[in-house]
């Protein structure tokens, strides 16, 4: 494979011959998306507790006991009205699992579709599911309005997870395209932080209503971007390629080389048939769908969801009296600056090493939660360290905010080539989300069955595992254009 040249890499890394200030703009449209997809996965943590029947069971007006939120008389007035329908547990379970289906089954279309009429048109499109989950929600009457709001709710989930981590890859040039593919997972946390902030003070058709903003706002703001350059190649519309990239990186930069070396993957991709079979039996693209569905697996299998799912309860180990709302929300900010500062981090320190404190850090803290818990099992008196699970879960999710947070989103636009990408990228994000759904069916049955602290520890070998996982396969990607990583995934020096 020819090396890039001295020229080329002038034009690179040489910040004040390109424009960075639209890239910048094109990714922050595309991740409004990533903002609608953030308050659709957080809107149950706030709404579901109140469409549960009242713990307080005497109160045959259906009014609320005061008692469980907190005796706040503000929630009192916002959130306690009168509940034109409730759901039981069977009805609970199925709205808050309905998404991961929605989501699994949408992502593989639309990495097709994203190939066969562009990643623009198809972001617009997901506008579409957004505002009919939000519509269905609003006015909703019973569980099947609901059920039927999640399931269309998860086929926008779905498919922004595969088209906006792709078109944000391709818009964004060699020396920031990290930066900018954390852009994904930064605006989904701000999503989780707005609905934890909103929901947990408002009655859930008021968070839906003000949610329901989003939608238009996506296609407001996106309509204006431009399609990627890399798409507007495979179409042979080299003139709009050229005009695309020539606003991406401004009037002043050399376009020649990495015009050159785009058209360069389009051809080669042209003499590939991409479809599943070539996906494996090409090295490059099978070492890359290795690497993607372990970095998935390795995500949800990392015991995020069961560290969030206990939050409340660490804080009360830790002798805090701050209410669940509060505590919701501390956690939503602390992951959303640790996002922003891994955006930060990704170009100057790499993807390997943020992936590898993560995985330490993370274990690490599970060893040391899964044995606080245990020893509070077995009757021990463990108040005097109360503190050290409130700071393992601070520690916990900084560490994956920074690591395995954003950085497999990031990964997809990179490891794989241009003729297998809206294939395999669908692929890994169906592979995401069937993983999302056996951890959520699964986590509750262990945790009754094994304990909590088992929960933990078997969640830190996983991480331990995961540590050799980065360390022999997943290759460092800062600085390196695609076809560089093409050549290190198939064994080949540059």
């Amino acid at each position: 494979m020819e090396k890039p040249t001295m020229h080329m890499l002038t034009v690179q890394d040489k910040g004040g011959q390109t424009r960075r200030g639209t890239q910048y703009l094109a990714a922050v449209a595309a991740a409004i998306g990533a903002v609608i997809a953030g308050t659709i996965l957080a809107w149950t943590s706030p709404a579901l507790p109140q469409l549960e029947p009242y713990s307080n069971k005497t109160d045959t007006n259906n009014t609320c006991d005061l008692a469980s939120f907190g005796n706040s008389s503000h929630l009192v007035n916002s959130k306690c009205q009168l509940a034109d329908f409730l759901l039981d547990t069977t009805e609970l379970s199925v709205v808050s699992s309905i998404l991961a289906i929605g989501a699994a089954i949408v992502a593989l279309p639309v990495g097709f579709l994203a190939q066969r009429i562009g990643r623009r048109p198809t972001i617009l499109i997901l506008a579409i599911p957004f505002m009919l989950n939000w519509l269905l929600t609003i006015f909703a009457n019973g569980s099947g309005m609901l059920v039927a709001a999640r399931f269309i709710a998860g086929l926008g989930t779905g498919g922004i997870c595969v088209a906006a981590p792709m078109y944000i890859g391709e818009i964004a040039e060699t020396s920031i395209r990290g930066a900018l593919g954390a852009f994904f997972q930064l605006f989904l946390t701000v999503g989780i932080l707005f609905t934890f902030a909103v929901g947990g003070w408002t009655h859930w058709r008021t968070l839906s209503i003000v949610s329901a903003v989003l939608p238009p706002l996506l296609v407001a703001v996106f309509w204006w971007m431009p399609e990627t350059p890399q798409y507007l190649l495979s179409k042979n519309r080299r003139r709009d390629a050229e005009k695309t990239l020539r606003w991406l990186r401004g009037p002043d930069a050399d376009l020649t080389a990495e015009l050159e070396d785009m058209q360069k993957e389009v051809d080669d991709a042209s003499r590939h048939r991409a479809g599943m079979l070539s996906i494996i039996t090409n090295r490059a693209s099978r070492m890359a769908l290795v690497c993607g569905l372990g970095l998935m697996f390795f995500q949800q299998f990392s015991g995020i969801n069961a560290v969030i799912f206990y939050t409340n309860q660490i804080f009360k180990s830790a002798g805090s009296n701050i209410p669940a709302e509060i505590a919701t929300i501390i956690v939503g900010v602390v992951q959303t600056i640790a996002t922003y500062i891994s955006s930060v981090l990704v170009e100057k320190a790499g993807r390997r090493i943020l992936l590898l404190q993560s995985c330490i850090i993370m274990g690490c803290c599970l060893i040391v939660l899964g044995a606080y818990f245990k020893l509070q099992t077995d009757g021990y008196d463990v108040a005097s360290v109360g503190w050290l699970p409130l700071l393992c879960l601070v520690l916990f999710i900084i560490s994956f905010s920074m690591g395995f947070g954003p950085i497999p989103w990031m990964m997809m636009a990179e490891l794989f080539p241009v003729e297998f990408r809206g294939t395999a990228t669908g692929f890994t994000v169906i592979t995401n989300w069937v993983l999302v759904f056996v951890v959520t069916l699964c986590f509750p049955i262990l945790q009754v069955a094994i304990g909590i602290y088992s929960c933990f520890w078997i969640f830190a070998a996983i991480m331990i595992v995961c540590i050799f996982f980065v360390f022999f396969l997943i290759p460092e990607t800062k600085g390196k254009t695609i076809s560089q990583i093409q050549a290190i995934l198939a064994g080949k020096s540059i």
